[in-house]
């Protein structure tokens, strides 16, 4: 599985963006998908993640309220949608999938990672 995430920008705080996240290779319904975040000097921390069904899904404490993970089996993509943006939210945003349903929140149980978009909002 390949996976490419775009749809960063500059946003003000209570701004709202989406990422997608658009996969390629067969079967991408059998696997969870997930979104991280790196923000400078920190580590890569777990945002969301929803199932191959897209019936389950889990969020951060942090965006709780805020963002919601959906998905497209149809055209192979997950979507971020970022709601109600604040400084703190500024990283660089990484999807990643896996075919089990194991460990969600660790970046360690993802096998296919994204390139990063970056996205940053300003007070």
């Amino acid at each position: 599985v390949q996976l490419q995430a775009f749809g960063g920008g500059l946003v003000q705080a209570g701004g709202s963006l989406r990422l997608s996240c658009a996969a390629s290779g067969r079967a991408f319904s059998g696997y969870v998908v997930a979104w991280f975040r790196q923000a400078p000097g920190k580590e890569r921390s777990f945002i969301a993640s929803i199932s191959g069904s897209g019936r389950t899904t889990y969020y951060a404490d942090s965006v709780k309220g805020r963002f919601t993970v959906s998905r497209d089996n149809a055209s192979n993509t997950v979507y971020l949608w970022m709601d109600n943006l604040i400084p703190e939210d500024t990283a660089v945003y990484y999807c990643a999938a896996k075919a089990n349903s194991r460990n969600n929140y660790s970046t360690t149980a993802y096998n296919y990672w994204g390139q990063g978009t970056q996205v940053t909002v300003s007070s």
